[in-house]
């Protein structure tokens, strides 16, 4: 597979303008393990982009979807008994077949026994880990910082996505800060949960895992921004951006990229 390099603003642009077709064209299928309350709007999001969703938790066919799937998301917002299990036999089966996965471990710094499952899945080597400040902190023991981000993503040989006001995205070896997005999407749950799993779909059609981590979120923030213009409120918002998603093109994104 082709593998783009994103070294400038305009790079990136057409990058995610280039997934996003991959999407629409193959519609891959994104199996994800995800928090109660984020389960429909992550599904609508992936449907947007021209993917196909699946959801299911059961411990006796998940590892058959997960060998059936193009990428997997494991979210950790509800960590019950249920996805736990279900976790552990999909990262087995997505190692087993090569299946690139997203781990998202939210609320980890609220939870200690959450951080340490988390690390463990860390330890199993995700494709990409997408989180936030606080999130990231409680995991590395260490205070947020560019350097402590690339380091940490140059020792797991992982790309990690930080998630802030501007995004940073980094494989240890290369960067790409991401400054779009909008208030608005702070107000709309499971928004972070379905941005996490539009990583796991490029990542389902690019294999190089730094270049469909920035391409995912600018397609996202972009998106927001868009979708911010047409809404009045949460409500609408949240219909808004996925009609966005939906109609998104190169040529908007080129045009609201703000990347350095």
């Amino acid at each position: 597979m082709h593998q783009p390099q994103v070294s400038s603003r305009a790079d990136l642009a057409q990058t995610a303008a280039t997934l996003l077709e991959r999407l629409r064209t193959r519609g891959p299928r994104i199996h994800c393990i995800t928090n109660a309350v984020a389960q429909n709007f992550t599904a609508n999001v992936l449907l947007a982009a021209g993917c196909v969703p699946s959801m299911t938790l059961s411990s006796e066919e998940i590892g058959a979807f997960v060998a059936n799937t193009d990428a997997l998301l494991v979210n950790l917002g509800t960590f019950d008994r249920e996805r736990r299990e279900a976790t552990e036999i999909a990262v087995e089966i997505a190692g087993q077949e090569d299946v690139p996965w997203v781990l998202d471990p939210v609320f980890v710094d609220r939870a200690p026994p959450r951080a340490e499952f988390a690390r463990t899945l860390i330890a199993r080597l995700p494709t990409a880990v997408r989180l936030n400040r606080s999130e990231f902190a409680a995991l590395a023991g260490t205070e947020t910082s560019r350097e402590a981000t690339m380091a940490a993503a140059g020792a797991n040989g992982i790309t990690i996505a930080l998630s802030g006001e501007t995004d940073l995205v980094t494989d240890g070896k290369r960067t790409a800060d991401i400054a779009n997005g909008h208030p608005m999407m702070a107000r709309v749950t499971a928004m972070g949960c379905a941005g996490s799993a539009l990583v796991a779909a490029c990542l389902a059609v690019e294999d190089d895992a730094f270049c469909a981590a920035a391409a995912a979120l600018l397609m996202i923030g972009v998106a927001g921004e868009l979708a911010a213009e047409r809404s009045a409120g949460p409500g609408s918002f949240a219909a808004a951006i996925l009609d966005t998603l939906y109609s998104l093109d190169g040529h908007a994104l080129a045009a609201r990229a703000k990347v350095s």
